[in-house]
């Protein structure tokens, strides 16, 4: 079979992620997490849901706004580009195995591997108008890391400000897979299944083995993973991962720890400079009417120093220069350096370049969302089949779960 054939044949890795249920969107939602989502649908198995469940650990008492901003926001999602054919979206509350897998590792995770989150402090200081002393806020990043786990995603793109609740989520996988994945008769089917590498190539797995439990040394782990992979034709799917969780000293691997998927992305500031958010009034929504788009972008502040028309100005103390960083060509760039700091140009003139651009950007989301906003029983139905996709999924893992846990009875 040809190369190109047996690669489609091949499962692609699993991206999972998540948003918790705002309503509508605005550029910077798209530019600093949709964009990159609707990207990652061309290499990947993506899993998208809307977490509602978190929106609940923050906002427990606001019950009336949830279900309106769950579907305003699968609507910008859709209109983004997201395609049901490509992508699995799903609501996580309509997937109970979600909370009975937080529930199970719950029962083994450590307290201080909560407490240290740096989010969950760092919340608190900003929510300080909410009481946030609950057991659901504190367990708000185990229930992430169940999000992520239940669907054996190997990839999670996150920002730097995330990459925390991965690490969590990979040390959560990793005490699971010690505690759980040894059965009675692990080390009889390990050696079974070693001894088929033959004499010479079993002992120098053996010596990688030692090598790593000893010193921890990622050479040593790296090469016995390398062997493993290398007599993989000798092994059956369940052996390869038998002896990769014997060189690790863990167990099989029930759960797969994910990795943190770091892309470029941009971060576009909200209109006064400081980050994009409907409650500061300072976003412009993705699906903003032109007239709107253009009045907030022509009342945007600018370079506080350039008083006057013939004052010349700054554009890094501007912040339309950071539009112009997401939404302008090296070209326009230029012009707005020099037409800026020599005053031959005015802030209109600057802003212009911006605003078309932006229109440019949402006329096709205005066009995609108005087709789902007349048939909202279309969203619905989009949202029940991934519902349905992502059920069979987390099934099967909590299936393995339940097994590894002796719960199966």
């Amino acid at each position: 079979m040809p190369a190109r054939e047996l690669s489609a044949l091949r499962p692609r890795p699993r991206v999972l992620s998540g948003m918790r249920p705002t309503g509508a969107l605005h550029l910077g939602h798209y530019h600093g997490a949709l964009k990159n989502w609707v990207r990652l649908q061309d290499e990947y198995d993506c899993f998208y849901f809307v977490a509602d469940w978190h929106a609940l650990t923050t906002h427990y008492q606001d019950r009336e706004v949830i279900e309106r901003n769950v579907y305003d926001m699968v609507i910008d999602w859709l209109a983004a580009g997201l395609d049901p054919e490509r992508s699995t979206i799903f609501i996580q509350s309509r997937l109970p195995e979600h909370a009975e897998l937080f529930t199970l590792l719950a029962m083994g995770t450590p307290l201080g591997w909560l407490e240290r989150v740096p989010t969950y402090k760092d919340q608190i200081e900003k929510l300080k108008d909410r009481d946030l002393a609950t057991y659901g806020f504190l367990g708000y990043p185990l229930l992430q890391a169940a999000d992520i786990l239940i669907y054996k995603a190997a990839f999670v793109p996150v920002g730097e400000d995330q990459s925390s609740h991965v690490e969590l989520t990979r040390e959560v996988a990793r005490r699971f897979n010690h505690l759980y994945g040894r059965g009675a008769d692990f080390d009889a089917r390990a050696a079974a299944a070693q001894a088929k590498l033959g004499k010479d190539d079993s002992r120098y797995f053996e010596r990688q083995r030692k090598a790593f439990g000893e010193t921890g040394a990622a050479e040593a782990l790296a090469k016995g993973e390398a062997m493993v992979h290398k007599a993989a034709a000798l092994l059956s799917p369940e052996e390869t991962e038998l002896l990769l969780g014997h060189l690790r000293g863990a167990g099989r691997t029930v759960l797969p720890e994910p990795l943190a998927l770091h892309t470029d992305v941009a971060k576009l500031p909200g209109l006064d400079g400081a980050k994009m958010s409907k409650s500061y009034g300072n976003s412009i929504a993705m699906r903003d009417e032109p007239a709107v788009v253009t009045q907030k972008l022509k009342r945007m502040p600018t370079d506080p120093q350039r008083v006057r028309r013939t004052d010349p100005g700054d554009p890094t103390r501007c912040p339309v220069w950071q539009f112009h960083q997401v939404y302008s060509d090296a070209a326009t760039q230029d012009w707005v350096v020099q037409g800026c700091t020599s005053a031959g140009i005015g802030c209109l003139d600057c802003k212009q370049p911006v605003i078309d651009a932006i229109l440019a950007e949402q006329a096709p989301w205005r066009e995609r969302a108005e087709t789902f906003l007349a048939n909202p029983k279309q969203v619905q139905w989009i949202v029940e089949m991934g519902t349905e996709r992502a059920r069979t999924v987390a099934r099967q893992t909590m299936k393995d779960v339940r097994e590894a846990m002796g719960l199966n009875y």
